[in-house]
């Protein structure tokens, strides 16, 4: 569990020095610069050590290599000794000619990844963005609970950019002069990206982190590349390969990061493992072919350093998908190693710089991979998988699509004992009494709602979703148009009603040991997933069958995970989570002993990547909504999928 944000204490992180080989010698740990007293944790720290920059040693190499290997580095422990000798040159030169000279003495152990927006007033008015630093560091010995630390902040970035970005497009469609701030009409992803940076809600500015960037897992997807600048995963929106300028190296030679491989080449060789990826430059606008030769400059010469000094390179692919605004998402697919680099002929006749890189075992499966496996799974599934199978659909068409049971562990064939119910079934009293006064009432639009309508006026003047179905920000109770409403089954403001739109998948979990449900494709962060299914109980009923050994789920114990959904304070500070339309205490519950769907085999986390919305449509009755399941963020094809069923009944009845 992680503490309260009063006593939260960002975790001891220890930074080796870059050196050429890591495991021929040995080196003294690096660690950031001196935070607040009140986030130090001393009980959680190791030893460590004292700040030192790296500063690669001067190369003797010619500016222009036609071939460099990483093996052509013959002794490493001289080249390594010499660099602690023309370090220590560079430091002195530095203090005599500045200052403020650079001071290496020990801080205490916190990388300053996130800022903290409650701490301090975020100016609504635009200020200067503090330059990236070009100093270097690499992340190593995080602890399980640096991990989990680093994970949240990640995470919670990513829903303040997804919750900006949702709410910028909406305030775009209304068309009321927005943009009139800004001179210009600028992309939401952009605009998002950039009120974030100006408010200092980027990550990772303050460090140049060589490696893993904590926090991002192997495999996570992105829509846009302004994201993975908020991130620093890769600090370029635009350039295929991010890297520190020569200008702000600290010997004067540039060093590369990170690339992302998208294609945009003709001699690009991309088989997964190995990659064969050519330079920047020689094309001109929009061109895919090459017009001039390249040269060994800039993000080039940066990636033929890192080959000699051994530096490890995060890998970005870029694959092409309807589902992003960009006609591409974006696949964080790992750490690789530059092993070759050499100048040759392109397929266009001109000369291109060209780089081997492999990729660094014992990582988690590529993101781009799992992409393909699951595309493969959605058409021949048994050429992929031959065993495990125990159904292809457990719904019998009941869903839109086909939920598959897939069991390679054990014998375990509980799910196909329970009868599939894709809607739940609600007493007679939701539909009857005083609290079901209006159920005959509905807009009476003739088109796609608007905002002045009867439905908007229910929602509070706003509608959840954006024209595209996904859930702008979430609500305590959401009134999607019903079965007395004239708008057409296109009306933006039916989403959850319309049933499951994924393709997907219960299956025994590894990890966990029980059922667990996946994706075979890609959801993007607030759409519809599916919602509980079962017999719904009165509180009555709910006390008398929980006494009994009933498997119950009860909606009313869900954390309000929705809030966190389109929340935006961290950028601006006047937001405050909406508080209507208003619902009451639940005390119902829905009983899944032998009606059930694929929402009760969720699995239970502290941390979810999706979250109940309660919604209503067929009836009015606040004490009887809907549970409906939507995403908190985006969730790679095959990733399992997990909800805070909060505190109660344990929810291990619901999957074992």
């Amino acid at each position: 569990m992680i503490p309260s944000p009063s006593q939260q204490q960002p975790p001891a992180a220890l930074f080796p020095d870059l050196n050429l080989d890591l495991s021929l010698v040995p080196f003294p740990k690096i660690e950031p610069k001196t935070e607040p007293a009140d986030h130090l944790c001393p009980t959680e720290m190791g030893p460590v050590g004292p700040i030192e920059l790296f500063i690669p040693p001067p190369s003797s190499s010619p500016s222009v290599s036609p071939f460099l290997d990483s093996s052509s580095v013959e002794d490493k422990s001289a080249l390594f000794s010499e660099y602690l000798r023309l370090a220590g040159l560079f430091a002195a030169a530095a203090s005599s000619a500045d200052q403020n000279p650079i001071s290496i003495v020990p801080a205490p152990p916190n990388l300053p990844l996130d800022t903290d927006p409650s701490s301090s007033a975020i100016s609504a008015s635009r200020k200067k963005r503090k330059a990236r630093s070009a100093e270097m560091v690499r992340a190593s010995s995080l602890s399980a609970s640096d991990l989990v630390h680093y994970r949240d902040v990640v995470r919670r970035t990513r829903i303040t950019y997804d919750s900006l970005r949702a709410f910028l497009l909406r305030e775009e469609e209304k068309g009321d002069g927005f943009d009139a701030n800004w001179g210009k009409r600028m992309r939401p992803d952009l605009k998002a990206s950039t009120l974030m940076a100006d408010r200092d809600l980027w990550l990772n500015r303050d460090r140049r982190i060589i490696g893993s960037i904590p926090g991002v897992r192997v495999g996570d997807v992105f829509l846009l590349r302004a994201e993975l600048c908020v991130l620093g995963l890769h600090g370029l929106p635009q350039a295929g390969i991010d890297y520190v300028p020569a200008s702000r190296s600290a010997n004067g030679e540039p060093i590369a990061t990170s690339i992302i491989v998208s294609g945009g080449y003709e001699d690009d060789e991309d088989s997964g493992l190995m990659l064969v990826y050519t330079g920047q430059g020689g094309r001109g606008p929009n061109m895919f072919r090459h017009c001039t030769d390249q040269k060994l400059e800039g993000g080039n010469l940066a990636l033929e350093r890192s080959m000699n000094y051994g530096i490890e390179i995060r890998v970005i692919r870029g694959i092409k998908s309807r589902q992003s605004p960009g006609g591409k998402i974006y696949f964080y697919d790992g750490l690789y190693k530059i092993v070759n680099s050499w100048m040759d002929v392109g397929k266009s006749g001109f000369g291109i710089c060209k780089y081997k890189l492999l990729r660094i075992e014992g990582q988690e499966e590529m993101g781009s991979e799992i992409l393909k496996l699951a595309e493969e799974l959605k058409v021949n599934p048994l050429s992929v998988r031959p065993t495990g199978y125990l159904s292809f659909d457990i719904s019998m068409g009941k869903e839109n699509f086909p939920v598959s049971l897939f069991n390679n562990i054990d014998d375990d064939q509980a799910p196909l004992l329970f009868q599939y119910l894709a809607r739940p079934v609600f007493p007679a009293e939701a539909f009857q009494g005083k609290a079901n006064a209006d159920a005959g009432n509905g807009c009476e639009c003739i088109s796609n709602c608007s905002a002045g309508c009867y439905c908007a006026k229910k929602n509070g003047g706003h509608f959840a979703y954006d024209a595209n179905g996904f859930l702008v920000r979430g609500k305590p109770v959401i009134y999607e148009c019903g079965p007395s409403c004239r708008c057409p089954p296109s009306c933006p403001n039916r989403v959850s009603q319309k049933g499951v739109k994924q393709r997907l998948e219960v299956f025994r979990s590894n990890e966990t040991g029980s059922w667990g449900v996946r994706s075979l494709d890609l959801i993007l962060a607030g759409t519809f997933i599916c919602e509980f299914s079962g017999i719904v109980l009165t509180g009555q009923q709910t006390e008398i069958l929980s006494t009994k050994g009933h498997c119950l789920v009860h909606p009313g114990q869900f954390p309000g995970r929705w809030v966190e959904w389109g929340d935006i304070s961290d950028v601006i500070p006047e937001y405050v989570s909406p508080n209507f339309p208003f619902l009451p205490r639940l005390n119902f519950s829905i009983d899944v002993s032998k009606s059930r769907n694929v929402a009760c085999y969720l699995s239970h986390s502290s941390r979810p990547n999706v979250f109940a919305q309660f919604v209503l449509y067929d009836h009015n009755n606040l004490l009887y909504p809907h549970a409906m399941i939507f995403a908190m963020e985006n969730i790679p094809p095959l990733r399992e999928l997990s909800i805070d069923y909060g505190v109660g009944e344990p929810v291990e009845k619901l999957t074992m």
